[in-house]
């Protein structure tokens, strides 16, 4: 049984889909789940027992919830919830794969950086995922937990509404806007798809001999923000460009937008070039394929603008 905790944000969506193409017996957890529907179980948690009887049963869980997009709520919550499923799923011995951002990672970063680079986080966030990733690490160092860490870049993709590709792009284009930046436009970074980060956590996860470690999961190439505007322009038949925040807006806006310091919080990793190496999985998994940023691209814009035309959830 494989268990996706999380299973309606956009990388539990794409571990879904993966799943369903292996025909591989699976469970959906969320906080809105349908108790009524038999692949649906709901539980919120920050409850040990609740988080214990979505675990129940399970071989295989995947830790893809995300919180609000906010350091006091990921100070609070994020450490009571890596407990209670660690403790779950050393109880009832699932192996636990656990889907990790980058923010641990600090300023000044070396090219590229790889999973034994130095984590000294500045920022509020980073701390946070710094703590909770040094909870796991101990867990299936010291008490018996079976897990991996499959650490992403910023994702982009389908159902992604809280990726840069969305928020700062296609979402204003869409709605005939002009897309915004909070930092220039010209800066390489790396990117991953949610359907490739999702088959490679499938793919760490029936591999016996990637647990207790910590693993980079595929990027495509570095890409700029420009250049990512370029593929949406060819794709919509648009001739957009980019407008930019200026500093002085970016000092006195969070003052009345206070949910505008989040972002801002983590612009350093695009005011500089950005990195992910992933070189250890693609030694593990040399023949995965990465979608090119042209495909990905195209399916993410096909996506949302049929969300947009159909507000829906679809039933799974």
């Amino acid at each position: 049984m494989h268990t996706i905790l999380g299973y309606k944000g956009a990388i539990g969506q794409a571990v879904l889909r993966d799943l369903q193409s292996r025909n591989l017996k699976h469970r959906l957890v969320s906080r809105s789940a349908n108790a009524k529907i038999p692949l649906e179980v709901k539980a919120d948690l920050r409850y040990a027992k609740e988080t214990e009887i979505a675990i129940k049963g399970s071989d295989f869980v995947y830790l893809c919830i995300g919180l609000p997009y906010n350091h006091k709520v990921w100070e609070k919550e994020w450490p009571i919830i890596m407990n209670n499923v660690i403790d779950a799923c050393i109880r009832y011995e699932a192996k636990l794969i656990f889907l990790d951002n980058i923010y641990m990672y600090s300023h000044n970063l070396p090219i590229p950086f790889d999973e034994k680079t130095l984590q000294q986080p500045k920022s509020k966030k980073g701390k946070v995922r710094k703590r909770i990733s040094d909870i796991f690490v101990d867990a299936y160092s010291n008490r018996g937990l079976n897990g991996l860490i499959a650490r992403s870049a910023d994702f982009y993709g389908k159902g992604a509404k809280n990726s840069v590709f969305y928020l700062s792009f296609l979402d204003r284009i869409l709605d005939g806007k002009r897309p915004q930046l909070l930092s220039v436009g010209n800066v390489k970074h790396t990117f991953a798809n949610v359907d490739d980060n999702a088959r490679a956590m499938v793919e760490l996860a029936l591999c016996e001999c990637c647990f207790g470690q910590v693993w980079h999961l595929p990027v495509g190439p570095l890409i700029t923000m420009n250049e990512v505007l370029e593929l949406i322009n060819d794709v919509l038949n648009t001739n957009f460009e980019t407008s930019v925040m200026p500093n002085s807006l970016k000092k006195i806006l969070p003052y009345f937008i206070p949910n505008l310091r989040e972002p801002l919080e983590m612009q350093y990793q695009f005011e500089a070039k950005y990195e992910m190496n992933f070189n250890k999985f693609k030694k593990q998994f040399p023949n995965f394929k990465i979608t090119p940023y042209k495909e990905g691209i195209r399916e993410t814009i096909n996506w949302f603008i049929q969300a947009k035309a159909n507000p829906k959830p679809l039933r799974k």
